[in-house]
């Protein structure tokens, strides 16, 4: 793009925008310039719109002169999906007007993108309901972030996630109409179901500005247990002898050897050394049934060989179970300057034989690789604590990165869980869908965004990429 048409449109961006909402300096543009993931691309400018018009001008301004668009919440995406890869703008969607209503009677929440999604979480128990999608970057990411990745977390198991809770949206489309999808209703089968097709879209079909949320009612009760395993494998026939004793926590996280390792080096609490894989299962609903439930899931677990079970009843000893999870990130931090977050995902049952692939992959590359996640739904996250300055080492894991999702895929998984496809993980694609079903995907994209300016550069290989 030649400077002299760059600066055309960027004059016309001070024609739609106030001059405090259009960010051209080098350091600001710098600060958009990457999310939690490894990338880094320099936009040309960054808006902040104000109103769903302002969006509208924009976009019909960004098709006039083919100008790349790229929406941004928070940007803790772990998979490259805000990144400017072609210049272009930034919209920046957190500085968006915050509205926040709570229909009890409806049992609805209606927001704006730029809401924050523990606020939701928040006003929604305060009127005594409960919004399940919980992704551990929750008390910062926007939920704008959050339908455009299907955010997850660890009540996918029981409660699904971001996608079975929209079912209404207000979308600047990528050629500039304003439409709704979807309503109020929970039940609503008219034409096509746009609103599925836009949730996790990752930005490339719209920019939203309205959603509608469905909420449900709060569990009267909760219990939590953990139980410490000598061998993980265990840890997963265990898991499965729960679900199989028709059981269904609300959560089921594991924390590999290595997390185990790092949590209690970074901040003691008890954890055994000496486990392979540590269970957190979370049980909730009617009071009776969770007594019952959070029994028969500790009995369970010493079946299956579990050294220690640990149980919980007061909300203290919940909250100080669940430490150990929440410590994970900042623990192995540590471990390296950088860390790469993944999150191939396989059926559950297939879990230890993921386990074992991800133990060859650690030893055969010479990687710091540690493992936790969801494991009730399959949603593992292999972490690699590396750093990026070395350029050995960081083919080393580019190489272990793809046989991560080859595993994942051959044990008849998918390449992502809940962290989306993004930059990060386009390459591989094809090894999950095959060329037709990838190519599927890009007539739909073509159709809603012919002149391919919203968000491109994302989830698609790029050999097909428009020219820019």
């Amino acid at each position: 793009m030649g400077m002299e048409k760059q600066a055309v449109w960027l004059k016309d961006l001070f024609d739609i925008f106030p001059k405090e909402r259009v960010l051209t300096d080098l350091a600001d543009r710098h600060a958009y310039s990457f999310d939690a993931s490894m990338g880094e691309y320099l936009p040309v400018a960054v808006v902040q719109p104000q109103s769903k018009e302002q969006i509208q001008r924009l976009v019909r301004l960004a098709n006039s002169h083919r100008i790349p668009l790229y929406p941004r919440g928070s940007a803790s995406s772990l998979s490259g999906g805000p990144l400017p890869v072609y210049g272009g703008v930034v919209v920046d969607m957190s500085a968006y007007p915050k509205r926040l209503t709570i229909d009890t009677e409806n049992m609805l929440a209606i927001a704006t993108p730029s809401v924050i999604t523990a606020e939701l979480h928040r006003k929604a128990e305060e009127a005594g309901l409960f919004y399940p999608p919980d992704p551990s970057s929750s008390s910062v990411s926007t939920l704008g972030g959050n339908l455009m990745e299907n955010a997850g977390g660890p009540k996918g198991l029981k409660y699904g996630t971001t996608k079975d809770y929209v079912i209404g949206l207000e979308v600047v489309t990528p050629t500039g109409e304003i439409i709704r999808t979807g309503g109020k209703t929970v039940k609503n089968v008219t034409g096509y179901d746009l609103t599925r097709l836009l949730v996790g879209s990752e930005g490339t079909l719209g920019i939203v500005t309205e959603a509608i949320l469905r909420l449900i009612p709060k569990p009267r009760a909760r219990r939590t247990v953990m139980a410490a395993f000598p061998r993980f494998e265990d840890s997963g026939y265990a898991l499965t002898r729960i679900l199989g004793a028709q059981i269904l926590p609300s959560a089921m996280e594991v924390m590999d050897e290595y997390c185990i390792r790092a949590v209690e080096e970074y901040e003691p609490s008890g954890l055994p050394l000496d486990a392979e894989a540590i269970l957190i299962i979370e049980v909730d609903g009617h009071p009776a049934a969770v007594e019952e439930e959070a029994a028969q899931c500790e009995a369970i677990c010493r079946e299956h060989g579990a050294a220690l079970v640990r149980a919980a009843a007061t909300a203290e000893e919940q909250a100080q179970i669940w430490k150990a999870r929440r410590l994970i990130s900042p623990a192995i931090a540590r471990l390296g300057p950088t860390k790469i977050s993944e999150d191939a995902t396989v059926p559950r049952g297939r879990i230890p034989d993921m386990m074992k692939r991800l133990r060859q992959i650690r030893e055969k590359y010479r990687l710091n690789l540690v493992v936790f996640g969801h494991a009730g739904d399959g949603n593992l996250h292999p972490n690699i604590l590396t750093d990026r300055r070395n350029a050995e080492e960081m083919a080393r894991v580019e190489k272990a990165i793809g046989e991560i999702f080859a595993a994942a895929i051959e044990l008849g998984g998918t390449l992502s869980g809940e962290h989306g496809i993004g930059l990060m993980k386009k390459p591989f694609m094809e090894m999950e869908l095959g060329k037709e079903g990838v190519d599927m995907m890009r007539k739909i994209k073509e159709a809603w965004d012919p002149n391919n300016i919203m968000n491109p550069g994302k989830i698609f290989p790029d050999r097909n990429e428009a020219d820019r």
